[in-house]
């Protein structure tokens, strides 16, 4: 059901489900036109209620309230004017929230179909990853060939594949469902963000997003096949000055792009970074990037969101972060290529971010002390202190 006054969105929104679910059937309501619907209004019938902020003489929050206390209503997506209505959409428990001028196909019907298959699941067998749990079965990707299990997460897992149109190896980042809905809305926000953030940057070193899509119950992202290794691997092996400063230039190419559409990666560490056969550089990784402010949070383990390795000093005390925070974790990169070791290290987490904030800059070795000015303006402990963009940093190599 799509309930909104203005007839053209929930043309737009009727056409976006049809293309994808042709047999779907789709209830139009204009609160507009006929008058809002009765406080007793329950949803049933629906699979999902998408609901669009005109509301007529009634505030869609309100709306959006009255649904959210009626039990057993239907899931809502709500569409607002803007990102400043997100919070409250999301404290009347909406399934899904987008900005209705911003709406994209594939985003829209990944996200609707992700809300279908947790209405469908009645136990953890229909996880996307059954079959996977220990049987050495992958999931079925209709057009990819599975190879390996690369990596896994209790959100997702990574896999190399190759695709059976052209047979082009790729690597495939496959959503990992809970049986739990609430719980599986916000690691998909977090999947699919990821996917919008990347797929529209378009840089020689940024990895290439080749397609986002559902296939046999599995919500997935494919991306180029990055062969050469990641960073880590390269800096302990040794890598010479020439070319960890060849490397610096790569990833501050790529962290200008990503910082001229307001994004801030904030989780920059050699794991994130990626080499291709030739050598080239490719960041990876967006799962902590928002162009919005990211809340920080510090467990009673000392655990924190981002690496304490490469944290800059405001980050690790939970402040605001911008731009500047993922120059100064760059610096940390830097100084780990020249020398192999980490700048600042402790026993735990809290020790490591104590260190980024309070330990002075360390000296890098006498043959590397044409380096050292450019290091002290890429760690400086207060961001106002450092070279204020990525750009500066090929500008002073």
């Amino acid at each position: 059901m799509i309930i909104d006054g203005h007839a053209d969105f929930r043309r737009l929104l009727t056409h976006h489900v049809n293309t994808h679910w042709p047999d779907s059937v789709i209830t139009e309501f204009d609160p507009v036109e006929s008058g809002n619907l009765p406080d007793s209004f329950s949803g049933a019938g629906n699979d999902v209620v998408l609901i669009g902020d005109q509301q007529g003489d009634r505030d869609a929050l309100h709306t959006l309230k009255l649904f959210s206390k009626t039990p057993g209503f239907p899931p809502v997506v709500y569409f607002a004017a803007d990102e400043s209505a997100r919070e409250a959409a999301e404290r009347c428990k909406v399934a899904a929230f987008f900005v209705r001028d911003q709406v994209r196909h594939k985003a829209l019907i990944v996200r609707l179909g992700d809300i279908l298959r947790a209405q469908r699941r009645t136990s953890s067998t229909d996880s996307l990853f059954v079959g996977d749990m220990g049987t050495g079965i992958s999931p079925l990707i209709k057009g990819y060939h599975f190879i390996r299990k690369l990596s896994a997460t209790s959100h997702s897992a990574v896999y190399l594949a190759q695709r059976q149109q052209d047979d082009l190896k790729v690597v495939l980042k496959v959503l990992q469902q809970v049986p739990d809905l609430a719980e599986g809305i916000g690691a998909f926000d977090r999947f699919l963000q990821e996917y919008e953030l990347i797929a529209d940057l378009h840089h020689p070193n940024i990895v290439k997003i080749l397609d986002l899509g559902v296939s046999d119950d599995h919500a997935h992202i494919a991306m180029e096949y990055l062969g050469g290794g990641d960073l880590r691997q390269k800096i302990e092996a040794g890598i010479s000055p020439a070319d960890a400063v060849s490397y610096l230039r790569q990833i501050a190419g790529a962290l200008a792009k990503v910082h001229s559409v307001g994004i801030t990666h904030r989780d920059l560490k050699p794991g994130n970074i990626m080499l291709r056969v030739d050598g080239s550089i490719a960041l990876i990784d967006f799962g902590l990037a928002k162009r919005m402010r990211l809340r920080q949070e510090i467990t009673d383990s000392g655990e924190i969101f981002g690496t304490p390795y490469y944290m800059s000093p405001e980050q690790g005390r939970g402040n605001d972060v911008d731009a500047r925070s993922d120059i100064y974790s760059l610096g940390v990169i830097f100084y780990e290529m020249l020398t192999g070791q980490k700048p600042f290290t402790a026993s735990n987490a809290m020790g490591i971010i104590y260190k980024h904030s309070e330990a002075p800059v360390p000296l890098l070795p006498h043959r590397l002390a044409v380096h050292q000015a450019l290091l002290n303006m890429l760690l400086a402990k207060k961001p106002e202190d450092r070279l204020q963009t990525a750009a500066e940093i090929g500008e002073w190599l």
